[in-house]
């Protein structure tokens, strides 16, 4: 499209967060629900497939859970929760971008343990990499 249009799916929410990744989209509703549409062909939406979502459809994965941050990379996501935890999904890749110690991919968010014990404030996920910002001003990587 040409232009900016209204994403209409979310009359009637408040929607405080937005972040857009190479072909999909995360956003955070004002009740620490997250939203996602576009392509899931590498699990990045987080509902457990493929599929492409054309409309936004809420992460039931985060239903026990308040998220306070999101940020999309090219293929995958990571969400921050209110208790300073990160989560990841979607494409594993080939350099371990998900932080599992693995590449594999994930269709559903799955905690990163190494943050175990560390109060994440603030992500960043590349194309291909990621980045964190703990509590305490370390940043990882």
């Amino acid at each position: 499209q040409l232009l900016p249009k209204k994403v209409e799916a979310f009359a009637g929410q408040r929607v405080v967060a937005v972040s857009a990744g190479s072909a999909h989209n995360l956003a955070i509703t004002a009740d620490g629900g997250v939203w996602s549409w576009g392509d899931g062909g590498k699990g990045q939406l987080g509902h457990g497939d493929g599929q492409i979502q054309l409309l936004p459809k809420k992460i039931e994965a985060f239903a026990d859970q308040r998220v306070a941050a999101v940020s999309t990379g090219g293929f995958y996501n990571l969400a921050i929760t209110t208790d300073g935890a990160v989560w990841s999904w979607g494409n594993g890749g080939s350099y371990g971008q998900l932080g599992h110690g693995d590449q594999q991919t994930q269709l559903l968010p799955k905690k990163i343990e190494a943050f175990s014990g560390q109060r994440v404030v603030a992500i960043s996920a590349g194309g291909n990499h990621s980045l964190a910002l703990t509590a305490d001003g370390a940043v990882w990587s």
